[in-house]
This record gives structure tokens, C-alpha cells and sequence, in this order.
């Protein structure tokens, strides 16, 4: 197979397989490395800057104008099309390989990130949108028109399939955001320097192209082999301690930093809990409720991968069962096997009464048919609709099924103060399906006021219970003080939060939105 002036293949000569193989995987890599370059855009816009859905969908609506445009914009190409091609190759790599690191490492430092986040997104699809239509332009001599167009879509299709597999299974969890856009920068730039010294016809400008090529890719070999200090350095910029874990897993990126006073996690930015004060909130969480249950056996706890309500519970020797349910794996085995975090949590999901499940919550109630005297719900604030779903009526309806009739549940509710509708939404969501409720609020330092709702099948709960010893916040004095709500966090009216309107989630945006980044 030639190549004649205009880079297209030549027509009426003998069909070499390989050349024309060549062509076509390069199809399958530019479908591959471009929907792995829009995964990291919408993960990196999730983790950044918050509620998973809505930066996935804008991402993904950028990204398919952006092809638009570029297959459009195609059209008015001429002259040598593999020349072309292959420039465009280069150009994508350098584009997409650089976007993570670029992302992580401006994020502290600029106005407006969501202009550089999607300026990024629309030119790494303009010149995907260039790449098919230029492709099948050079091969439109070598093939009928049918077979032309059923190839070149196979080997697209094939390649999403592939990205969208390894992406979430392998690349996240082995090789993180910075290093999988490194390494498909690489292929990209990699398949180009194949193509330019495969084809006879490339020859005018290879030693020009060969300098490009090969000065791009050492760049992105050493880049990849300091991601972890490129990584380092951007997140020391976003947090004012020193940083002393970080990973990225698949459902989230976890950080932990130390100062001479604290530890304090960060999920996806967001923090968990300072170690100065998080025994209030914990505290807050656990003994209200456990010191109006004496004869308790069993507990499910919902959410809490760090195991700190765990530690609380453990204080009360007649717990027999504690059953864990985290969706991350990644968390609870870090707050398994981490000695700081051991001695912050007293080895407490290591006790032999504690059961821990990496599974989602929603599919795991929904298909438990066990029975609890108290079950805590312990999930992050409800910033996205994936989370939100833990705090509707559908939910809660699943909550009630596995309560025992004397039983209580507690669910951490965010601010009444800064979160007025949304705290009192989650209380009126579970009132909706049949619980009593007793919503209370405690002041963590770390966070401010922060809001829980207590909930029976039968209003039994009295403030007349036991706690154990060594308790630092919580006695019967405090938990008066808590079921006392000023005007500024009194009671408003608000609509449940149901599956099919999420307006929790609306509520939570609306209310916390001026505090994000």
C-alpha cells in the first residue's frame, strides 16, 4: 500500500494488510486515549470542584461539541492528510498527556479553573473530531465505502469499550489520574512516531517531526517517573499542613495531612475530621441514642470507614455484632493497617465483634434482611446525586424495614446553620416514611454547629440513659442543650427528598455553594 501526494492511500495496487492494520489501530488508540482523557477531565472536575454528575455531564457534552466542531473544521484540510494526521497525533498526546498535571497543579493558583478545565476538554475534542474524518480520508482509495465506514467505527467503538474498562478497574487505582494521563500522552505521541517512520512517503519531514516526537516523549517519561512529587507539590499548594498519605481510588481521592496539633482527612478535597475535635462529632453521633438502648446486640453502621463511630460503639460491652458497610475498600483497609490512624481509632474495625462490608449501601440494604437495635448512618454531606440517593425516602423506607421496633437510628444531617433547608429536609425525608424523628445539633470546631436526627418506630427515647466513662463532651447536660435550636436554626418548611427530584442535593448546592472553592 502507497501513499500518494495528497497522503491519501493509493488505490489499484496490492493490498498490504499491514499498513492498512496500522491506520486502523491508530483508530482504536485515538478512541481509547480520548475517552480516557474526558474520564480524567470529569473525574479530576469531581474531585476539584464537587458534585460528580453535573461535571461529568458538562464534561461530556464539551467534549462531543468539540468533536463536532473538529470533524466539521476537517473539512478544511488540504494537502498532505497523513502529514496532517500525524501532526494532529502529536498534538493530542501533548494535549491530553499534560491535563492531569496541568489540572493538579494550576488548581491553587488561578481565577477561574473551570475556564482552563474546559478549554482543555474543547481542544483535546477538536482535535479528536479532526483525527476520524482525516483518517478516513487517507484510507478512502484502499477500501469500498461500507467497509471503510464499518471498520473505522469497529475499532472506534472497541476502543471506548477498553477505556471505559481499564479506566475505573486499573488506571485509578494503579497508576492514578497524573500517570494515566501521562501514559496515554504517551501512546498518542508514540502511534504518530509508528506512522512517521513507517510510510516511505513521510520521509520530507520525518527528521523535523522526529525532534518533536522525541523531545515530547522524554518530557513525558520523566514527568511520569515524578508524578508522585508533581502530585506532592499540587496538593501541598491546596492544603495548608503537610501532606502524609494521598491515594486516588476508584470512588474517591483520600488525603490525610499532620501538623504538630492534628491529623485531618480530606475526601476529594472535602474534610472528614480533624483528630483535635472529631470526638465531638463522633461522641455527638453514637451516645444520645446507645444510652437509651441497654440491651442492644446488634448495630449496623452505615458509611464511617475511618471507624471512629466503630470506637464509640465498642465502649458498650453488650454490643455482641457490628456490622461495617463502606462502599471504598480503600479506606477502611487504610484505617485498618495505618498505626496513627489505629491509635485514632483504638484498632477499633479490627475488634472481632466488627464486620466490615466494601459494598454499596443503597443495593446492600435493599437485600439485608437482618434486624438492628441501632443502625447509624454516617455518609458524607449529600453534594451529589450518587450520595444523595443515601438520604431519600426510598432509603430511609429500607432503614425502616431493618430497625427493630424499639430500636433507634441516627443519621448526620450537616449544618443547621449554614445548611438550614437541607438539615431539616433530611429530617422531614425521614419522618415521611413513618419514623419519629428528634433532630439536635452539637458544636464541632472544626465544622461549626452540625446537625443529626435521631429516629424511632415508637417514641420511646428519654435522656435518662448511662454513658461509659471517659467520654469528653457528651453528658445529659449537653445533649439538653443539643435539642435546643435558635431561631436562626429553627424549623422550615422544606419538600421531601425522593429519587426521581433529589432536591436535598439542590437545597445543599444552593446553601453551600458560596463556601466551595
Amino acid at each position: 500500500m502507497e501513499i500518494d501526494k495528497t497522503g491519501q492511500v493509493a488505490g489499484n495496487r496490492k493490498n498490504h494488510r499491514l499498513p492498512q492494520f496500522l491506520l486502523l489501530l491508530s483508530v482504536f488508540v485515538i478512541a481509547t486515549c480520548g475517552l480516557i482523557y474526558e474520564l480524567i477531565a470529569g473525574t479530576l472536575a469531581s474531585y476539584l470542584l464537587g458534585d460528580s454528575i453535573t461535571q461529568f455531564s458538562t464534561i461530556i457534552g464539551a467534549y462531543l461539541f468539540s468533536m463536532g466542531v473538529g470533524s466539521w473544521l476537517s473539512k478544511y484540510i488540504e494537502g498532505n492528510l497523513l502529514k496532517w494526521f500525524i501532526r494532529i497525533e502529536i498534538l493530542v498526546g501533548i494535549v491530553g498527556g499534560c491535563s492531569a498535571p496541568v489540572f493538579f497543579a494550576i488548581f491553587e493558583h488561578v481565577y477561574s479553573f473551570r475556564v482552563i478545565l474546559y478549554g482543555f476538554v474543547g481542544i483535546t475534542g477538536v482535535l479528536v473530531g479532526l483525527e476520524i474524518p482525516l483518517l478516513m480520508r487517507i484510507l478512502k482509495n484502499n477500501f469500498v465505502f461500507k467497509e471503510l465506514v464499518s471498520n473505522i467505527f469497529t475499532f472506534d467503538y472497541i476502543g471506548g469499550l477498553l477505556a471505559s474498562l481499564i479506566f475505573p478497574l486499573i488506571l485509578v487505582p494503579y497508576l492514578g489520574l497524573i500517570r494515566t494521563s501521562l501514559f496515554f500522552g504517551f501512546l498518542n505521541i508514540l502511534v504518530a512516531c509508528v506512522l512517521l517512520y513507517h510510510f516511505d512517503e513521510a520521509r520530507a519531514y520525518r527528521r523535523r517531526f522526529t525532534v518533536v516526537v522525541s523531545l515530547n516523549l522524554a518530557v513525558f517519561v520523566i514527568a511520569f517517573v515524578y508524578s508522585q512529587k508533581i502530585m506532592a507539590y499540587s496538593e501541598s499548594m491546596s492544603f495548608q499542613d503537610k501532606v502524609i498519605y494521598s491515594k486516588s481510588t476508584p470512588y474517591q481521592r483520600i488525603v490525610i495531612t499532620k501538623n504538630n496539633r492534628e491529623l485531618r482527612l480530606y475526601l476529594n478535597g472535602n474534610l472528614q475530621f480533624s483528630s483535635s475535635d472529631e470526638y465531638r462529632y463522633h461522641e455527638a453521633l453514637i451516645h444520645p441514642a446507645m444510652q437509651n438502648l441497654p440491651t442492644a446486640k446488634n448495630v449496623l453502621v452505615l458509611g464511617g470507614g475511618d471507624g471512629l463511630a466503630v470506637r464509640e460503639l465498642l465502649k458498650y460491652p453488650q454490643l455482641a455484632s457490628i456490622k461495617l458497610v463502606d462502599l471504598d475498600p480503600g479506606m477502611t483497609s487504610l484505617f485498618c493497617t495505618n498505626e496513627m490512624l489505629l491509635q485514632l481509632n483504638n484498632r477499633s474495625l479490627l475488634s472481632p465483634k466488627v464486620k466490615v462490608i466494601n459494598t454499596d449501601a443503597y443495593n446492600w440494604a435493599r437485600s439485608d434482611s437482618g434486624h438492628y437495635q441501632f443502625i447509624v448512618i454516617d455518609f458524607p454531606d449529600p453534594s451529589n446525586f450518587s450520595v444523595g440517593k443515601l438520604y431519600t425516602s426510598s432509603f430511609y423506607r429500607e432503614i425502616y424495614r431493618l430497625l427493630d421496633s424499639n430500636g433507634v437510628v441516627v443519621v448526620q444531617s450537616t449544618s443547621p446553620y449554614i445548611g438550614r433547608k437541607s438539615f431539616w429536609c433530611i429530617d422531614h425525608t425521614i419522618a415521611s416514611v413513618g419514623f419519629q424523628t428528634i433532630p439536635y445539633h452539637a458544636y464541632v470546631p472544626s465544622f461549626g454547629e452540625w446537625g443529626y436526627v435521631m429516629a424511632t418506630k415508637n417514641y420511646s427515647w428519654r435522656n435518662e440513659g448511662k454513658f461509659p466513662q471517659g467520654l469528653r463532651y457528651v453528658n445529659a447536660a449537653t445533649i439538653k442543650d443539643m435539642m435546643f435550636f435558635p431561631p436562626d436554626m429553627a424549623e422550615v418548611a422544606t419538600d421531601v427528598n425522593k429519587l426521581n427530584n433529589q432536591v436535598l442535593v439542590h437545597y445543599f448546592e444552593n446553601e453551600w455553594g458560596p463556601y466551595a472553592h
